[in-house]
């Protein structure tokens, strides 16, 4: 009887971290908005890991984590993905991901969330905040945000790139992720 009691706590336990959300690739996308010659500028990033701990119940209990590989950013042209990774931009070879860990997230209505938390580009951190909206489609989860931020304040664009005429210091980092 005490074996079958624990062996079914157990199982409870099991089922209440089972919460966390496996995200579609193919469906979830990460992008940096930014303008570029006063040109505004959408630009993903191809590899990123997304895990979402979510409880539409008690969304003050979910956690999200986000690892964005920062040389997986596709500029639409070879040449321009090369030098973003470079030493001036992301520094990619030391500083290969950018991450956001969640610090709280509170419901803010029906489909909306409040996320607070630690966003980390080139070994910078910063404490940021931001709305989410989250619906159910098809049985998916889908979570939409996005996270206005100063490149700037991360190092990303030393040198003559600091210099906010060619490229605006202002970034918006959307996000669009599908899971279930």
């Amino acid at each position: 009887m005490k074996k079958t009691l624990l062996l079914g706590l157990l199982g409870v336990s099991l089922a209440a971290g089972a919460a966390v959300l496996k995200t579609d690739p193919a469906k979830t996308s990460v992008s940096a908005v930014f303008k570029q010659m006063n040109v505004p500028v959408e630009s993903k990033f191809k590899k990123h890991a997304i895990v979402i701990d979510y409880n539409a119940a008690k969304p003050e209990t979910s956690k999200v984590t986000v690892d964005v590989e920062t040389a997986s950013l596709d500029l639409g042209e070879a040449e321009m993905n090369r030098e973003v990774a470079k030493k001036d931009w992301f520094n990619s070879a030391q500083f290969p991901k950018a991450s956001f860990v969640s610090s709280a997230i509170k419901s803010a209505g029906p489909g909306k969330l409040n996320v607070s938390g630690k966003l980390t580009i080139k070994g910078k951190s910063a404490d940021v905040n931001f709305p989410v909206t989250v619906k159910t489609e098809g049985g998916m989860q889908v979570f939409d945000g996005a996270v206005p931020i100063k490149r700037l304040a991360f190092n990303v664009g030393e040198g003559e790139w600091k210099d906010t005429g060619m490229v605006a210091d202002e970034v918006t980092i959307k996000f669009h992720v599908v899971g279930q």
